[in-house]
């Protein structure tokens, strides 16, 4: 098969399409033929050198993909040979064939293509684990959500109007925020000209976030402590913004509210497939009543990935870019 690899770390330009072995499926897993991959931050942190695969992962670049199951490994039931599926991956989606682990597997959602499939596994995982699983948003409470026209941002204002909460969102410039707004946000803060504390603070008669959805890290981690409302809940999953902050315990204190910093990659394969039922058991349905959807902004061919690249680090676009492998 042909595979993204990275013979050195370095710009866009650094990602090589070549000709690799085949994966073998191992015991509890399934090798899929690859349709279509998706492009996430943790791709461009790989490419650039900072960000291993976990141990016995695919060394190629990629977290979830959509595809047809070519052939099972020992001790698989449940799934056929010709299954279309999408899948979460520590690694390999961009490829043409990659071997998944039976628990990170999903059905496609009925009513939608198998490529537009790519979009949802990694993006279903992070938002309903952390915002759901992690931090318990409830009807009637607020979440902001930090890049809000990002993959992440656009799921997560839907899954958070799925169940009834009020959603405000931070994204640069009103082009995005209209983006948001359509998808359902109900509180639109530029973070290029707005202090979204005090964004937020108007927006809720001082009371704050009950939970906070967040990309960036160290340089707003103070600032959402401030945001948060009593007993709020600040989700940290990325580090955009720097990997070492200060922060005021007095406020913590004072609001009883929680921190967590969580990862999907490298968590134990029973982790992750206990996220991934739940995606399927609470998810699934919303996307196939037409209240939840993959939002993608483009795609291109998977052996132009350097291009996708290009296009996620300029800021430009909304929601999820594709890649789709040769003959797909």
């Amino acid at each position: 098969m042909h595979a993204i690899t990275l013979p050195e770390f370095g710009g866009p330009d650094a990602l090589v399409w070549a000709e690799v072995p085949d994966p073998v499926p191992g015991a509890g897993e399934v090798l899929v033929d690859v349709v279509a991959g998706a492009v996430n931050r943790a791709d461009v942190l790989q490419r650039q050198g900072f960000y291993e695969p976990p141990p016995g992962a695919s060394p190629y670049p990629g977290l979830e993909c959509s595809g047809r199951i070519a052939a099972l490994g020992p001790g698989v039931s449940g799934w056929s040979v010709g299954d279309e599926v999408c899948a979460l991956l520590a690694g390999g989606g961009y490829a043409q064939k990659v071997a998944v682990p039976v628990g990170q597997l999903l059905p496609v959602p009925d009513g939608m293509d198998l490529t537009t499939a790519a979009a949802l596994p990694e993006v279903t995982s992070t938002v309903w684990s952390n915002v759901f699983m992690i931090a318990h948003l409830r009807p009637g409470e607020t979440v902001l959500v930090h890049g809000g026209a990002s993959g992440i941002g656009t799921m997560a204002i839907q899954l958070a109007k799925a169940v009834g909460a009020r959603v405000a969102v931070t994204a640069g410039g009103p082009g995005k925020l209209d983006r948001c707004a359509e998808l359902g946000a109900d509180i639109l803060i530029d973070y290029r000209e707005q202090d979204f504390v005090e964004e937020i603070r108007k927006a809720t008669d001082g009371a704050g976030a009950d939970v906070i959805l967040d990309i960036v890290g160290a340089k707003y981690l103070d600032r959402n402590v401030q945001a948060l409302a009593i007993s709020g809940r600040l989700a940290v999953i990325g580090l955009q913004g720097g990997i070492k902050g200060q922060l005021n315990l007095a406020n913590l204190l004072t609001k009883r509210a929680a921190i967590t910093a969580t990862s999907l990659r490298a968590r134990p394969l029973g982790e992750k497939a206990a996220i991934v039922a739940a995606v399927r058991e609470h998810v699934w349905p919303l996307i196939a009543a037409g209240r939840v959807r993959a939002v993608v902004d483009h795609a291109v061919p998977m052996q132009d990935a350097a291009e996708a690249h290009r296009a996620l680090e300029s800021g430009t676009h909304v929601g999820k870019i594709l890649l789709i492998a040769p003959g797909a």
